[in-house]
């Protein structure tokens, strides 16, 4: 099984965000930046199914400049066989999924693993875009895959349920957090990392559909305000006229 990971380089969930003086885009001063852990999941998922195969690989992607190999070393640690940087800046979920679908066009992979979305713009479009420009089906935010030879039985949740669906490879599968448990690189693995291949390719195109106007931080919390169960005048006014709802 040839397996195709999809990982993003996010801030660290602790970060204090703040913004460029323009305003369109993160102020990366002295913000740790960390392997999105919706990719995390796909990565060790890709694991576990190369092992359950008992032969394959796993190559993991990334769209970014030189700052993200650290992280893509870091997937290289947890257990993958290769990776891939496309040296452009990642700006559109378009830009990066026609950059990702160019590369894995011709290159036999059997399925192509994304998180179901970064934490950073939370967009989960990336991998539905894939598996359209490379004409594959897809199954968003599953949370349990089986293969049996090319045919795969993936779960998800559902408004009300849970929905069952059987898929033949290539396909395009995205990552939640029920999947599996993420695994942390061990000694062996960080030291086995520096001499796995780590090929850096240029763009076969820089295509961006959207443009960042500009980013604002959310207004601050209010404090809540008490109304008595009594007074239900009160609180319709309070809704009507403070929270604007009409």
């Amino acid at each position: 099984m040839k397996i195709l990971v999809c990982i993003s380089q996010v801030p660290d969930t602790t970060t204090k965000i703040s913004f460029t003086p323009d305003g369109k885009a993160l102020n990366s001063a002295g913000v740790t930046f960390i392997i999105n852990p919706y990719d995390e999941l796909a990565l060790t998922k890709a694991l576990e199914l190369k092992e359950a195969a008992g032969s394959g690989s796993v190559t993991a992607i990334t769209v970014g400049d030189a700052s993200t190999e650290p992280n893509i070393r870091k997937a290289l640690a947890i257990g993958a066989d290769d990776a891939v940087r496309i040296d452009a800046q990642p700006l559109d979920a378009f830009q990066v999924a026609s950059l990702i679908a160019e590369y894995a066009r011709d290159k036999g992979f059997d399925l192509i693993f994304t998180g179901r979305e970064s934490i950073d713009f939370n967009g989960g479009q990336v991998g539905g875009m894939i598996a359209e420009l490379l004409d594959w089906p897809s199954v968003n935010v599953i949370n349990s895959i089986v293969f049996n030879g090319n045919k795969a039985t993936i779960e998800r949740d559902i408004d009300g349920g849970r929905e069952v669906v059987e898929l033949e490879t290539p396909m395009v599968v995205s990552a939640q957090k029920e999947l599996t448990e993420p695994r942390i690189p061990n000694m062996r693995g960080i030291m086995a990392a520096r001499t796995k291949p780590l090929a850096v390719l240029a763009p076969s195109n820089n295509e961006l559909l959207t443009e960042v106007n500009t980013l604002t931080l959310p207004p601050a919390k209010g404090g809540c305000k008490f109304v008595d169960p009594s007074n239900v005048q009160e609180l319709v006014n309070l809704l009507h006229n403070e929270a604007k709802i009409i």
